[in-house]
């Protein structure tokens, strides 16, 4: 088991003792980061963006990396999160495996990493360790915190939590709490993980590692990425050629079997196998009507819109795909409504993507004007 920390990286120290949302203490944890642009001397110009699951915080080339980023034509100069204008800072959520510790990264006590002693994880902890980022970069109030998919989540729970810490949100492909349907979808793939042999309670290394399992849990995650629209149009029923198929009864016969098996493949050993078990029962955790709840727990649309009426911000943008069937466009939807019950300058944007819940990673010419529009008016 390893940490993937790319280069450019940097770190804040969290608090030497840490509380943790459902009980316990993290211990001399870190969080990482990267910036862009330049602070405005009274610190009005900041940009926190909050990623999903799997994303380091490198979300486009800077000074430190060169590399391409994982939102790379969203974020830069002249972008539409102008980098000229916005000073701009992407963490790197507790509990990755990409520089902000969790599960794989070492126990300051017994140097070996924390595995399944790592403490509970919930979005409301991510939340909580950004807004201390924020705070240690000397940022009192943020123009705009920006979440995608668990991002959004993380967001939600920032603002709930940390009341003034925002002026304006922007919420893209989130939610507010998980469904039923995506619990039992990261349901299967934690158990896919769990049931490989090689997964040893946590306790697997590099030689004796949950391959099987990975591959599995992220074949599953990938068909829920995109939607059965864009599946069909880049793939119909085309086979495989004889020479790429394999010799064995019910082998790879597809091309959509192949390329699911070589996402996978490329995925398995770049992502810790605890790190996400962790973050993904974390997702099923979060309701935002948790936060204002004398019975957390309690699940109801009423429930959870209490948590976005709580929240208060100057304006609000929430953004979906039509045809995301992991974060459903209803959820954001329902974002943007909670948040103008509350008082919000709020609107959402449904997008006619075909990319699925993916679609804020590849159809720009769509998310980037949306994203660029808004921030051009706060």
């Amino acid at each position: 088991m390893a940490e993937f920390i790319p280069p450019g990286t940097r770190w804040i120290d969290l608090p030497e003792r840490f509380p943790m949302h459902r009980g316990g203490v993290l211990e001399h944890g870190r969080m990482a980061y990267e910036t862009w642009g330049t602070l405005a001397p009274d610190g009005s110009n900041a940009v926190l963006v909050l990623t999903g699951m799997s994303p380091n915080a490198h979300a486009a080339a800077n000074e430190g990396n060169p590399d391409r980023g994982w939102w790379e034509p969203m974020l830069g100069p002249g972008g539409p999160i102008d980098t000229d204008r916005w000073f701009v800072v992407s963490v790197n959520t507790l509990g990755s495996c990409k520089g902000s510790t969790g599960p794989a990264s070492p126990h300051p006590v017994t140097g070996e990493p924390y595995r399944l002693d790592f403490p509970e994880l919930s979005i409301e902890d991510c939340a909580d360790a950004a807004a201390h980022v924020v705070r240690a970069l000397g940022i009192e109030r943020l123009a705009c915190v920006v979440g995608n998919s668990m991002g959004g989540m993380v967001a939600l729970s920032l603002l709930a939590r940390h009341p003034g810490i925002a002026r304006t949100h922007l919420n893209i492909s989130g939610a507010a709490r998980a469904l039923s349907w995506t619990i039992a979808i990261r349901s299967l793939q934690r158990e896919a993980i769990r049931l490989d042999p090689h997964f040893n309670n946590g306790h697997y290394d590099d030689a004796d590692y949950p391959e099987s399992g990975m591959r599995m849990a992220r074949k599953l995650g990938v068909i829920t990425y995109r939607s059965a629209l864009e599946w069909h149009g880049r793939f119909g029923r085309v086979r495989l050629d004889a020479e790429h198929m394999e010799g064995e009864p019910f082998g790879l016969e597809f091309q959509v079997e192949s390329y699911l098996e070589a996402h996978a493949r490329r995925f398995v050993r770049s992502f810790d196998p605890n790190c996400y078990l962790y973050l993904s029962r974390a997702m099923d955790w979060f309701d935002l009507g948790d936060h204002c709840a004398e019975r957390p727990g309690a699940a109801s649309d009423a429930h959870t819109r209490a948590g976005l009426e709580s929240i208060r911000v100057e304006k609000a943008l929430a953004i979906g795909a039509e045809t995301d069937i992991l974060f459903p466009v209803e959820q954001q939807r329902a974002i943007a409504e909670g948040l103008a019950a509350g008082g919000a300058q709020s609107d959402f944007v449904s997008m006619p993507s075909p990319q699925g819940h993916d679609a804020f990673l590849v159809d720009y010419d769509r998310f980037g004007p949306a994203v660029r529009g808004f921030l051009d008016g706060i």
